[in-house]
């Protein structure tokens, strides 16, 4: 096809040219003065990102490696966590959780909101005994669409009286909605490149609190890999422990030089503008947002409802091959049964509503019963 291909799936996002050109930079000496500075630069960098003052490990991996990296370096086999779900990414860091040892108390959800602060309070108010020793929360749920509160969730945990560590994982959110691990108190946020850092995959982060190194002393969970202790000793002088992935470094680097030159504020009332703008065609489509509480729908992406009786997963494929536009699959339980739009990383007004014009021409094209008009509503709302 002609043309530049749409990549509206909520991650991996589009990859800027500045950070393309970056990432092709040559490759250096891992353990020269050039790379402790590259090294150096990107390590204090990203803890204004993750709005803290503690240190942020970053790890040569997939964002399922952060996963795994909260989970050895804190708790120990037999340990119980309690954990929300609201989606399928939740119950994933809930099957990885199992395969340590680690027993998950589960909150049920419906996969159509974020966590309720509510109920973990009341769960961590009945755990006399403080046999809970951490509370993990998603707080962009990229299957749904659904965003956590982070804020309410740590004033929960604090009206419970309760130690438990408290866990987030921000691997879809982390740069494009508003986030403070400090001052939200969090123990370990987990992240990943590839969502609102507009970097290829292959890197994940830890930003760990004093409380959390203090855990990792006493936890009995094997390590290597993984471990804390290793990478911020030699991260103090720029430095990693085994071979870094210095050329997506290289692009960690522009990353977070766009995000400074626009203003973190900025970036996160941009996603909530053209989140807005997506709901509003979705609204006047006629389909259903599968989030269903307003205040919890995700700055990142728009989970859509399928009308009953049509396959979610039909219609993407028509509209790849007709409009060369690819949206977000559903999973897990809503297989089949949504598709989601991502608007996250380097997205503007122009890029969205490109993106919706070709999710409506796809609809027709799929016969999927809608009503007509979407990008006129989105279009009036950016006008604005």
């Amino acid at each position: 096809m002609q043309g530049r291909h749409f990549l509206n799936i909520p991650g991996p996002s589009p990859i800027p040219d500045r950070i393309l050109r970056a990432i092709a930079m040559p490759i250096i000496d891992h353990r020269s003065a050039a790379f402790a500075e590259l090294g150096r630069t990107v390590l204090e960098g990203c803890k204004t990102v993750f709005g803290t003052t503690q240190p942020v490990v970053i790890y040569p991996s997939s964002g399922t490696g952060a996963w795994e990296a909260a989970i050895v370096n804190t708790l120990s086999p037999g340990d119980t966590v309690l954990m929300a779900e609201t989606g399928h990414f939740a119950t994933l860091w809930k099957a990885i959780a199992a395969r340590f040892g680690i027993e998950v108390a589960f909150i049920p959800g419906d996969w159509r909101r974020g966590a309720d602060p509510d109920a973990i309070e009341a769960h961590l108010a009945d755990d006399k005994a403080h046999r809970i020793k951490a509370v993990m929360v998603v707080h962009n749920e990229t299957s749904t669409g659904a965003t956590s509160r982070i804020a309410e969730i740590r004033r929960a945990i604090d009206a419970a009286g309760h130690p438990a560590l408290f866990m987030v994982d921000t691997i879809s959110s982390l740069a494009s909605v508003d986030y403070r691990h400090d001052e939200w108190q969090v123990d370990v946020t987990v992240s990943g490149s590839q969502k609102g850092l507009m970097l290829p995959p292959g890197l994940s982060f830890n930003a760990v609190s004093q409380k959390a190194l203090a855990a990792a002393s006493s936890s009995r969970m094997a390590r290597s890999y993984w471990d804390w202790q290793e990478m911020i000793k030699l991260n103090a002088g720029g430095f990693f422990p085994y071979t870094p992935a210095t050329n997506l470094l290289y692009g960690l680097r522009e990353a977070l030089a766009m995000l400074q030159e626009e203003g973190l504020a900025n970036v996160f009332a941009r996603h909530r503008r053209l989140a807005d703008a997506c709901r509003a065609a979705v609204q006047a489509w006629g389909l259903e947002v599968l989030c269903e509480v307003p205040a919890e729908q995700s700055p990142v992406l728009t989970a859509v409802m399928m009308p009953e009786g049509h396959d979610a997963d039909r219609f993407r494929r028509i509209a790849l091959e007709r409009f060369n536009i690819s949206l977000g699959s559903g999973l897990g339980k809503v297989a089949g049964k949504v598709f989601r739009i991502g608007h996250l990383g380097e997205c503007n007004e122009l890029s969205l509503i490109g993106a919706l014009a070709g999710v409506e021409m796809g609809l027709a094209a799929a016969d999927v019963p809608h009503q007509r008009g979407g990008v006129d509503a989105a279009m009036a709302l950016l006008r604005d």
